[in-house]
């Protein structure tokens, strides 16, 4: 489904809830977490790393330690936060390390950061489910599950890209 323009509100003095995940280039996933009903923002940066605002050149020499993320407001009325981790399961292979398709460093390993104790229970909860569910044969997930830090905004021409650009996803038909 697609936001209506009144859906992109910052979310600030309203019960807005937000989620951060990393599952490969940001690109996509902030483009699939855009079309959700109760998304009521995104933005793409980088979390969980060392230096203090880094740019996109310096998150992809891998020297930062960073992650390329989404930070995701979200209205738990409209959407909950079950909801948001399984779309997150399944826009990426959560069993590739460091990696999504051709996309390759720790940059774009697959991640879950939360932002408090409720979180973190139904995050590793949700992994569990989907170890269990056999869903990915042998292969173990290696998703991080881990405590949100600070997140940096990414330079303004990653926002919101494939709007932008007038395309869907990273995939060539």
């Amino acid at each position: 489904m697609q936001l209506d323009q009144d859906d992109e509100s910052s979310g600030e003095g309203d019960n807005s809830e937000k989620a951060t995940f990393a599952a490969g280039c940001f690109w996509g996933v902030e483009a699939a977490f855009r079309q959700v009903r109760g998304v009521v923002s995104t933005r793409v940066g980088y979390t969980s790393g060392t230096k203090e605002n880094p740019s996109y050149e310096e998150v992809c020499s891998g020297r930062t330690g960073h992650a390329e993320a989404v930070e995701i407001l979200f209205d738990p009325a409209l959407v909950s936060y079950e909801d948001l981790l399984s779309i997150f399961w399944k826009i990426h292979d959560p069993t590739q390390k460091n990696r999504q398709g051709p996309d390759i460093g720790t940059n774009y390993r697959s991640a879950i950061f939360t932002h408090d104790d409720r979180q973190k229970a139904l995050a590793w909860e949700s992994k569990r489910r989907r170890e269990a569910s056999g869903e990915y044969g042998s292969r173990r997930i290696v998703t991080e599950i881990v405590p949100a830090t600070t997140f940096w905004p990414a330079e303004e021409y990653h926002q919101q890209f494939f709007e932008r650009q007038g395309r869907r996803s990273c995939r060539i038909s």
